[in-house]
């Protein structure tokens, strides 16, 4: 009987137990959900700081909780100056986000609010080799979607397109004149040989990756905007060279690819058209 009593006994106390987990679980759900509405009138309300800390509370009550992570993330990015604050708190809220961030792409590596923030932080904070060691990871990635490599492989390309357009446009970099009755600028080679052969890499590099893109991609628009920019310079860079047979074929090849670009925006435009007439109509019949 004392051996009855004694299991029956052990037996309460496991229940009891459970019973206590589960209530203190529902409670803290209940609290974590309170801090989170808490959290969201502080960040509609433009107190950013406070909803820091809501968020973090509610993230505490409840590790399983899908948003809150994510708006207190967001949270302490508002509060960091990407331009025009110069200071070591400035930077340490950058930092604290971009980790905020990484935790929960770590947690969920398909969660593209959290990839692109950390890309764009890269860059505000002038973290330029590491913004493109980020990128370049899933542009190689072979298991992520052929759509986000490519979007990958499109921000690699408008990067070494910018550096070779930097170069190109310089004003000592150009010139206008008058050519069969027309207004034409000319392009010539940088007195820095060592400037111009460092525009020639950035746009082959640029439209490399542009053009990998659209492998993978073929109805980006975008990816095709940047193959014709990047044969545009590759073009004045070949006027540079004294080059014209080169010259003439980069600005054939950039029309086509330009033509391409507005025949999917055409379509793009389309498909929006077709959406929005669909959507006037089922309100209209609702």
């Amino acid at each position: 009987m004392k051996r009855f009593r004694a299991r029956n006994c052990s037996l309460l106390l496991i229940v009891l137990a459970a019973l206590s987990a589960s209530g203190c679980g529902a409670v803290n759900g209940i609290r974590a959900k309170s801090a989170l509405n808490d959290g969201a009138r502080a960040y509609k309300a433009g107190d950013f700081a406070a909803a820091e800390e809501h968020f973090r509370r509610a993230v505490e009550l409840d590790p399983d909780q899908t948003n809150a992570p994510m708006f207190h993330a967001k949270s302490i990015e508002r509060q960091y100056k990407p331009t025009g604050v110069d200071t070591p708190e400035n930077d340490a809220k950058a930092q604290q986000a971009l980790a905020a961030y990484r935790e929960i792409l770590q947690r969920n590596p398909d969660n593209d609010e959290a990839y692109n923030s950390i890309a764009r932080l890269l860059g505000y904070t002038k973290q330029t080799d590491a913004q493109r060691q980020f990128v370049t990871q899933r542009a190689n990635d072979d298991r992520a979607p052929n759509e986000k490599r490519s979007a990958a492989f499109t921000f690699l390309a408008s990067k070494q397109w910018r550096c070779s357009y930097d170069i190109t446009e310089q004003t000592t970099s150009k010139q206008t004149i008058q050519k069969e009755g027309k207004t034409v600028i000319e392009y010539k080679k940088p007195a820095n040989e060592e400037e111009f052969r460092r525009a020639q890499q950035c746009s082959d590099e640029s439209l490399a990756f542009a053009q990998r893109a659209v492998s993978l991609n073929p109805n980006s628009e975008v990816a095709y905007s940047f193959v014709a920019n990047s044969l545009l310079e590759k073009a004045k860079l070949a006027q540079m060279d004294g080059i014209a047979e080169a010259k003439a074929n980069f600005e054939r090849l950039g029309d086509e690819a330009r033509q391409k670009n507005a025949e999917l925006s055409e379509q793009i435009q389309k498909l929006k058209d077709e959406e929005e007439r669909q959507k006037r109509e089922r309100e209209a019949s609702s």
